[in-house]
């Protein structure tokens, strides 16, 4: 099973009257709840770990999870409230307002931290659950526990207007890169996270200090993938864009959920991996996120929709 780690929340996405008046749309959302979504359709063992509240969103984010058999047994139920985003679309882009003080997301501890047993195999986490406390501290203190005997994911999907203390998340993001086997990060992501620095350096020295792969993905341009045996380009197919709500966590859950099914989601294997196997399995993330794209917010595809 793949445990994909951090935030729930509810997009309120803007949309259109008739009569050309405007509205929100609450929609069931969140980069770590959307990769969970895209792993579950995608056909494989999906699990969601956070806080989910009880209250009409968090039913309404159980019930999508559901749908899409991911299994959230794990997570935490709570009275607390859900966390929202107010979405505003430009030119497709999105930006993001968050309403997070005191959500059931937020407030998880290392107390809530459960035991994943034997059969989970990848933990997945990322984005704005990594920069509120407690709960990113708690997350951290989850990989530390966890990175030498399971696989870890991780795609900072940094939200420059939702950190308040630039150093204190730059530290956490070291920390927990150093603890890594896959990377993904944007260009928007780098730029952050290294100013001014090279991708292939730093993916080189990712790499040197146990990372397997580092995925650096440049929107309509493709991917650039390092491995300590390979370095590819892999392009995207050209797309309708609708906008670009959950691209890229379709793009996670279809990098793991390749790397699964062609069984070689294991620390050992993911060292050796040959180019095949490796450009396969990114095809595969391009072709989902592609397809993500082309519709109204988050809606990764089923399997069957790949074919």
């Amino acid at each position: 099973m793949i445990i994909c780690c951090g935030e729930a929340l509810i997009d309120m996405l803007p949309r259109q009257l008739e009569d050309g008046g405007e509205v929100l749309l609450p929609v069931p959302g969140g980069a770590i709840f959307n990769t969970a979504i895209a792993l579950g359709r995608l056909g494989e063992k999906a699990g969601f770990f956070s806080g989910l509240s009880t209250d009409l969103f968090g039913e309404k984010l159980a019930e999508a999870l559901d749908a899409s058999d991911v299994d959230f047994q794990y997570s935490v139920r709570s009275e607390l409230p859900t966390t929202l985003a107010f979405v505003k679309l430009t030119n497709g882009q999105a930006q993001y307002t968050f309403y997070d003080e005191n959500t059931a997301g937020r407030m998880i501890s290392e107390s809530d931290l459960p035991d994943f047993g034997d059969k989970v195999t990848a933990l997945h986490f990322g984005t704005m659950s990594l920069i509120s406390e407690p709960c990113g501290t708690t997350l951290e203190v989850l990989m530390k526990r966890e990175h030498q005997a399971r696989v870890i994911s991780l795609d900072p999907n940094i939200r420059v207007s939702f950190i308040k203390d630039e150093a204190v998340h730059r530290s956490r993001m070291e920390r927990m890169i150093a603890m890594s086997d896959i990377i993904k990060v944007s260009d928007e992501d780098f730029d952050w996270l290294v100013p001014g620095g090279s991708f292939e350096q730093s993916a080189k020295s990712w790499i040197e200090n146990g990372t397997s792969i580092v995925v650096f993905t440049m929107g309509a341009e493709g991917c650039r993938v390092i491995t300590p045996h390979h370095d590819i380009v892999v392009p995207v197919q050209k797309m309708q864009v609708v906008d670009t709500v959950g691209a890229g966590d379709s793009f996670n859950g279809g990098l793991l959920a390749g790397l699964s099914k062609a069984g070689v989601l294991s620390k050992s294997s993911l060292r050796e991996l040959n180019e095949k196997t490796l450009r396969a399995a990114v095809e595969m993330a391009t072709k989902v996120a592609g397809i993500s794209v082309t519709r109204a917010g988050a809606n990764p595809p089923w399997l069957e929709e790949l074919a």
